[in-house]
């Protein structure tokens, strides 16, 4: 008998097993929200876009739900773990290229397609996949309410996700959340076209979004997000408001909060910052 001591085979096959189940539990839900009511997969055809449309652009990660968390020093930790396994660092090397990426690409799949050659499925597999999120997220009642209230409000012909992770992650974070009925579509950084891979701040990442949910007209935007730098960019775009979500502290790699943006320290406090959205029309 021959006994494998690859330490990567051994990452990628505890790695999968805890996909695998965290798979599972998704499967079992039956909270309200559980389910999305958008496909996945964009229209191969846009929408026309709309002149008289208004939407608010909502981010995911540290936004939906509270950075105190620590899902995002999860996500770290997995992802320098990935960084150490595959290109064979050590882990001090490892955590200073991560951050060297996400301070300079929004993202450390960025660097990794375009420096390594890294099969950015594979990476997604490994690293946002494999958190065990379920352990830390649960149905969120509270927040439900509030955007079933601001959806039904009239202030918006739509609500849109709009998050630089991909499909899977984002989807699994509002179904454990209980929000997946809520939104509208999803606009993500697609990890399957890696020679178009873009994400916020990149201005390219907001006209995706901008397509996808058939807006005209950037004034007609509201958007939401914890990235100082990214809220920079929707202001810079021209969008009509721009909300920063600081809970604790400015993250310094995230970006400092733009002038003409409102900060808030949590989306609950949405309602008591522009209460106009949640009157009835």
């Amino acid at each position: 008998m021959t006994i494998d001591n690859d330490p990567h085979d051994a990452y990628t096959r505890s790695t999968q097993a805890q996909v695998a189940c965290n798979s599972r539990h998704l499967e079992s839900l039956t909270h309200p929200g559980c389910q999305l009511c958008f496909p996945l997969t964009p229209p191969t055809s846009l929408p026309p876009p709309d002149p008289s449309l208004r939407v608010f652009f909502f981010d995911i990660d540290n936004c939906l739900y509270h950075a105190s968390t620590r899902i995002h020093d999860q996500m770290q930790v997995s992802i320098e773990r990935y960084f150490q396994h595959s290109l064979n660092l050590d882990p001090e090397a490892a955590r200073a290229l991560n951050h060297t990426y996400y301070r300079e690409y929004g993202l450390a799949i960025r660097g990794l397609v375009m420096f390594h050659g890294i099969n950015a499925l594979e990476y997604n597999q490994l690293v946002d996949d494999s958190l065990p999120l379920q352990d830390i997220l649960q149905p969120d009642p509270a927040l439900r309410a509030m955007l079933l209230a601001l959806k039904h409000s009239g202030a918006f012909d739509k609500l849109w996700l709009f998050t630089n992770a991909y499909k899977n992650h984002g989807a699994r974070v509002v179904r454990l959340l209980g929000l997946g009925d809520i939104f509208d579509g999803m606009t993500y950084c697609d990890y399957s076209q890696t020679d178009t891979l873009v994400c916020k701040p990149h201005p390219d990442a907001f006209e995706r979004a901008r397509q996808q949910s058939g807006l005209a007209d950037y004034a007609n935007a509201w958007f939401i997000d914890d990235s100082g730098s990214n809220i920079a960019q929707g202001l810079h775009l021209g969008m009509g408001n721009c909300i920063h979500v600081v809970e604790d502290q400015v993250n310094e790699v995230l970006g400092a909060t733009p002038e003409g943006a409102v900060v808030i320290r949590s989306i609950m406090d949405l309602p008591s910052v522009a209460p106009q959205l949640f009157k009835s029309e």
